[in-house]
């Protein structure tokens, strides 16, 4: 898009059309959001049930798989 294309789109959203536009959006994603809160956050405990095997699968995968055992020395190190 070239800067005419640019201009006219910032013209037309500070034109007495645009921000009425503005304004009845801004009301409707208010309105969205506090008449669906009941719904959207009732989700959250059971994502976060849902998160823990993803978390574990995670957390636990580098630690090699069945059958490997890690000797670790009084010092920490490797043998």
């Amino acid at each position: 898009m070239d800067n005419k294309g640019q201009s006219q789109i910032r013209g037309w959203l500070r034109s007495r059309t645009g921000l009425v536009l503005i304004g009845f959006l801004a009301i409707i994603g208010f309105f969205l959001v506090t008449e669906h809160r009941a719904h959207l956050l009732g989700f959250l405990p059971y994502l976060l049930l849902l998160a823990c095997p993803l978390l574990h699968w995670l957390m636990h995968g580098g630690h090699g798989g069945p059958g490997e055992t890690h000797k670790h020395s009084p010092r920490g190190d490797e043998e």
